[in-house]
Parts: structure tokens; sequence; C-alpha cells
């Protein structure tokens, strides 16, 4: 077997490779689950391969092999336009049914026809040779009418489905397919031209090798195609043309070199560079594609976080409305159950005292929740009012402790409030009412989520301000509920199944006036039975020093 002909023809056979084969699989990996970037694919290989083949064939001399590889041609010759029928059908479909004539006419006819042509009845025997040793004429038998029928039938069909594609398609449809339209006609105007009538009728074969680089027109067209409707990122189109630039220097490499092992090794290598810039392209898509799912997924995340604060807002303007409205007929109730009680309306018995009693505690309830409400809407709508000035924190505690204590909860739970005025704590810069409605809340819950023991309250100074703490050794609570209660309308699961009240509002009105004096909430529990601790911290600042405070509309 002799190896003929010039270097230079690898170049060209080589160019058109690493066009085809880069172009390909970057259509491919940019959505391999696309019908149509499969059958774009199938095609580009398909040409490859039976493009090589072909050329090939006319750089041997050997008689049976070259008579095989031109077998293989005819072969690889049927898949070839059965790729280019398949992908006219799928165009641009990203998932297709084929319908029963695709199914039981055209895969079977072109299965059939590719397995004929391997056999003597399409290529028979060799009838002549040319004067370099070449083949010259093979005798044809029955099995090329079949092959001629299969190629005519394949590309026919292919054309009468884009046209019809064409004059059925939208606006920007029309413009791909008439791209590829394009592409298609110079495709096979050219291979008519140099395959066919210039072998024919001016006896001029030496371009038949050739016929891969024929291709590349309908390649260029469909792929620029798929690129200019948004399928590409200029970080896709950059690696593919450094993998390109990369692959043509190796194929000069091939082309200065004499010796034929030589040559085989560096195409080995030039192919083995193509390899490995297709899995670059790959991964650079991929990572493209996943920072454009990112970037998507955080511009939805930023539609939908705004959203929320609308809907956070309309909320509160709600509450604001509902709240002043339910405030004015409660106060009236409590007025009326004063009446009642102190006689102005007769006589009140021992039975009707008791039932006015309840009354007036659930209407306290009532009032104490609208309270609340109406604290967290004008937390939120900025308009709470602080007045700061400096104030003995052992008084307001003391205050509290002792309002407290007479509640008949402390008498019948047998609690103890243990707290003792610290000497070395002066006053604190702070507005009194809202830190004492800290303190009370604070105080209030370890009372109501207490069932014996003690509870103790405290004061230290430490880290440049002062920390308050409330402990006691009630309900307790677990991890997931520490991070969660002091959001808005959270209760804890610590008291799921009890008969205590509660919004889950007081200790995130609690936070919020904390954090308006430049402070932080804490809470902590080791486990469920075991007691809890909630807590603050101020930072110390005179009167005549300016305070930093976060804002009121910050969550």
């Amino acid at each position: 077997m002799a190896f003929i002909g010039t270097n230079l023809d690898l170049l060209t056979v080589g160019l058109t490779t690493a066009s085809i084969g880069i172009l390909s699989f970057v259509v491919y990996f940019n959505n391999r689950r696309s019908v149509t970037n499969q059958a774009f694919l199938f095609f580009s290989l398909v040409t490859i391969v039976w493009g090589w083949i072909n050329y090939l064939n006319y750089q041997i001399h050997e008689s049976s092999f070259s008579l095989f590889l031109t077998r293989m041609t005819l072969y690889f010759a049927v898949w070839h336009v059965f790729g280019i029928f398949k992908f006219f059908y799928v165009f641009p479909n990203e998932s297709i049914t084929f319908n029963k004539f695709y199914k039981f006419f055209f895969r079977p006819l072109a299965l059939l026809t590719s397995v004929v042509v391997l056999t003597p009845l399409a290529l028979g025997q060799i009838i002549a040779y040319l004067p370099d040793g070449r083949i010259a004429k093979i005798s044809n038998g029955p099995g090329m009418a079949l092959f001629g029928f299969t190629i005519f039938s394949f590309v026919i069909s292919a054309f009468v489905i884009m046209i019809k594609k064409i004059t059925k398609a939208n606006k920007q449809q029309k413009k791909q397919l008439n791209l590829i339209l394009i592409g298609t006609i110079l495709t096979f105007a050219l291979l008519l031209t140099f395959n066919f009538i210039l072998p024919s009728v001016f006896s001029k074969p030496q371009f038949i090798p050739y016929g891969m680089t024929f291709i590349l027109p309908f390649i260029l067209f469909t792929a620029y195609t798929i690129i200019k409707y948004g399928l590409f990122n200029i970080k896709v189109v950059a690696t593919e043309l450094l993998v390109f630039i990369l692959a043509m220097v190796t194929l000069l490499d091939v082309v200065i070199t004499k010796d034929l092992w030589s040559i085989l090794f560096r195409i080995v290598v030039f192919i083995l560079v193509l390899i490995f810039g297709i899995f670059l392209i790959r991964s650079v898509n991929k990572e493209v594609k996943q920072r454009e799912e990112l970037a998507l997924l955080a511009h939805n995340l930023e539609k939908a976080n705004l959203r929320l604060q609308q809907l956070d807002q309309q909320k509160t303007e709600f509450l604001s409305i509902a709240s002043h409205q339910l405030r004015t007929p409660l106060t009236i109730i409590c007025g009326y159950i004063e009446l009642i009680e102190d006689g102005a309306y007769g006589k009140v018995n021992t039975k009707l005292r008791e039932t006015l009693k309840n009354m007036d505690e659930s209407n306290d309830r009532l009032m104490k929740l609208v309270e609340e409400f109406l604290d967290v809407t004008r937390i939120e709508q900025g308009r709470t009012k602080f007045i700061f000035a400096d104030t003995s924190i052992n008084e307001l505690i003391s205050s509290v402790v002792k309002e407290l204590s007479m509640k008949p909860e402390v008498v019948e739970k047998k609690l103890k409030i243990v707290w003792k005025p610290v000497v070395n704590i002066g006053k604190i810069n702070m507005d009194e009412e809202k830190i004492r409605h800290v303190v009370f809340n604070f105080l209030d819950n370890a009372i109501k989520y207490s069932d014996k023991g003690s509870i103790n309250i405290s004061v230290e100074k430490e880290n440049g301000g002062y920390s308050i703490k409330v402990k006691d050794y009630g309900f307790g609570f677990e991890k997931e509920d520490e991070v969660n209660f002091f959001q808005k309308f959270y209760r804890g699961k610590n008291v799921q199944g009890t008969n205590v009240n509660g919004m889950g509002l007081g200790i995130y009105v609690c936070r919020r006036f904390i954090e308006k004096h430049g402070g932080h909430v804490w809470a902590h529990s080791p486990g469920l039975g075991k007691g809890s601790e909630f807590g603050f911290w101020i930072p110390d600042i005179k009167g005549d020093e300016k305070r930093e405070t976060k804002n009121e509309n910050s969550l």
C-alpha cells in the first residue's frame, strides 16, 4: 500500500474537519436535549467520516482496499443525505414526534440502501485502472439504482420540507430557514460542479477528494443561524476560536512534515487536540449556562423580594386601619363595663360582677393585641417617636417587678421574681417608655411560660454598654425557635398545645425598639423544659452624644 499526494491536501481536509467538528459540538453542547442540535451533530459527524474516507480513497493505490473504501464512501453518503433530510425534518424544534412515513419508509430505506452498497449488488468488480494504479471504473450492479433512488428521494424530500416550512413560518423563523436554504443551495451547487460535472463531462476528478469541503457552506450558514438567534455567549465563541487556532497550528505541523510515520503521528495529535478542544468548549458552555441560570434566578428572586415588600407594606397598612377601627369600639365596651360595675344601670349581683370581670379581662387582651398591631404599624411606617433621656435602669426594672409581682399568676404558680438593684449602675440614655415595654414583655413572658421556680433579672455593664437579662426555669425551647423568635407572628413550638395566648408580635416589637437604641436582643435555651434566657444590650451613650440608630423601616 502506497501513500502518495501532497501534504497540502491534508491542510484543506483538516481545516474543514476542524471547522465542522468544532461548530457541530458547540451547537450540540449548547442544548444537548434539542432534537435539532442532535440532528445537526449527526449530520456533521457523518460528513467528517464520509469526507475522510473519500479523501483517502484517492490516496490509496491498492485495488482491493480501494474498492472497500469506495463502498464505504457510498455507505456514508447514504447516511449523509439521510442526515440532512432529518435535520430539515426536525428544525427548529427542540422535541418532535416522528410520523409513520418517517419511521416506516425513510429510516428503513436508509438502512436497506446502506447495507446494499457494501455488497457486490452495488459495486461489483474493478474493470479498469488509471495509469497511476488507482481504480478507473467498477462494474455497477442493480444496487446502484437503489442508491440513486435513495439519494434522490432524501434530497428532494429535504427541499420540499424546507420550502413548506418557509411558507408557514413566522418572520423570525423565515429568516433562519432562508439562511439554511442558502447554505444548502451553495453546498449542492459545489458538489454538483466539482463531484459530478467536472469528473463526468471534463474528465477532471481531482476535486472529488475534497467533497467534505463543499459541505462547509451548509455547516457555516446553519451554525451562524443558530448563533445569530441567541444560543451563544461571547466566552463560548472565544473558546471556540482558541481551539480552532490550536488545531490549525497542529495541522500546519502535519503539512511541513515529509516522513509518513511522522505525518500519521501528527494526525493523531491533531485529532486529540480537536477532542480536547471539544470538551473544553463543552465545559465553558456549561459554566456559561450555569451563570446565566444563576443570573436569571437572582433576577427572579429580586422581583419576588420586591413583591413581598409590597405585600408586607399593604399588610402593614391594613393592620393600621383595622387596629384603629377596632380600638374605638373596644374602648366603648370598656367604658360600659365600668359603668355597669359602678351600678349606673342598676344593682350588680355577685354572678354578674364575675361575668363583667371576665368580659373586662377579655377586652383587655383584645386592647393589648390592638396596641401591639399599632406598635408594629407605627414602627414599619416610621411613625414611632423616641424620646431619649438619662434614666435610672434600676428604678425602671424595680417598677416593672413591683407591678408584675401583683399578678394572680405569680401567686398561683408560687413564682419568685429575683431582682437586686446594682449599686454601681448609673443612669442610661434611653427612651424610658420603650425600654420599660421591653423589660415588661420579657418578664411577663417568663411568668407566662413558667409553672414553678424563680425568675432572675440582672443588669451588667459590658462591651461598652448594658446587658439586661431575664432568666427563667420554664418551658424552654429548641434551636429552631431561637432563630425565629423575634420575627413577626412567630410562636414557638414549645407553646403549641398549651392555653397560652399571643400572636407572636410582642418580642418582635421589643427587637425593633432595642435596634432603635443601637442595641440587639437574644434568646437562649438549653432545650425543652430547661428554662430560657431573654435579654438585650444597649450602648452606653451620654445625653450629649449623637445616637446612631438603625432605620426604622429595615426589617
